[in-house]
């Protein structure tokens, strides 16, 4: 038993199981199924290097080296929503609102998901017929929404003509508790709090979502769709490179994450162990075949 630095106790709260690598606070729960984590995180350099000269792993250098950052200010994206939205995070909602909940009900979005993600649509105007879920920086201000069809539009996704190198919804994340990164915001909504949308199925290693993970050096649960294996694999690689705790969420038997309940998503997110390096040359081998 120890101190616990995330909640900082004033009692030896943090239990640590070497043998099963896991570690837990009793009192704030953060826990984790890779000791380095914690070792990474609050330990000193050379603590770090010990633990991984114990463990016969490799160091990773700091954040800074990793990136070789120019400190260069860039203008933040920030945009307002379409001036036709409507949200539906109200109690009176407009006749027109009946398909729109319609939708979302047969999709498995509930109230509470509605509420988190600030869902709203539009009836007219350029995204007529669309519901629409926006994204939010860090401080709160819109940088980007995604606006899918509902009424059987031959296009499904209408998204604005900005760059996708944010990170979905950051003013919701909390970097201290693990994240699990999707395809599509749809994806998100079934996989649960602190699930990331890529809008896509890559991460770059110089994209802003990716340099949050190695800076908080936060476990990753990759779930993409099962036709997206290789970028899967590819991904993984590149956050293994950066010893980042990383995990694959089976998703086999379905299109995507977002066809699945949220019952069985976390059914499966649960069950899922550690990708070492060796378990992922292994896979990465047989995907080759």
């Amino acid at each position: 038993m120890f101190f616990c630095p995330y909640c900082k106790h004033h009692k030896k709260k943090l239990s640590v199981n070497v043998d099963k690598d896991f570690f837990k606070c009793w009192v704030c729960d953060t826990s984790s199924r890779a000791i380095r984590r914690l070792v990474r995180r609050f330990g000193s350099y050379h603590q770090l290097q010990t633990w991984d000269e114990l463990n016969g792993k490799t160091d990773i250098s700091t954040f800074d080296e990793i990136f070789d950052f120019k400190h260069v200010s860039e203008p933040l994206q920030r945009i307002s929503l379409p001036d036709e939205f409507v949200t539906l995070t109200g109690t009176d909602h407009p006749v027109s609102a009946q398909h729109v909940k319609k939708y979302l009900e047969k999709r498995d979005i509930s109230r509470e998901d509605v509420l988190s993600w600030k869902i709203g649509y539009c009836v007219r105007g350029p995204y007529e017929g669309r519901v629409v879920v926006p994204s939010f920086d860090d401080e709160g201000y819109v940088n980007y929404f995604v606006a899918r069809a509902y009424d059987n539009n031959w296009r499904k996704y209408m998204n604005p003509s900005l760059s996708k190198d944010i990170v979905f919804n950051q003013l919701y994340v909390d970097w201290d508790s693990d994240v699990t990164l999707v395809e599509g915001v749809f994806d998100a909504i079934k996989a649960g709090p602190n699930s990331i949308p890529l809008l896509g199925s890559t991460l770059r290693e110089n994209s802003k979502l990716f340099q949050e993970i190695v800076k908080h050096d936060a476990a990753v649960f990759v779930a993409l769709d099962p036709d997206a294996e290789k970028k899967s694999l590819r991904m993984i690689k590149t956050l293994l490179s950066y010893g980042i705790e990383t995990y694959k969420v089976d998703i086999s038997g379905y299109e995507d994450v977002g066809e699945m309940t949220k019952e069985e998503f976390l059914k499966r997110k649960e069950a899922s162990t550690p990708v070492n390096p060796e378990s992922f040359m292994m896979e990465e081998a047989l995907n080759r075949l």
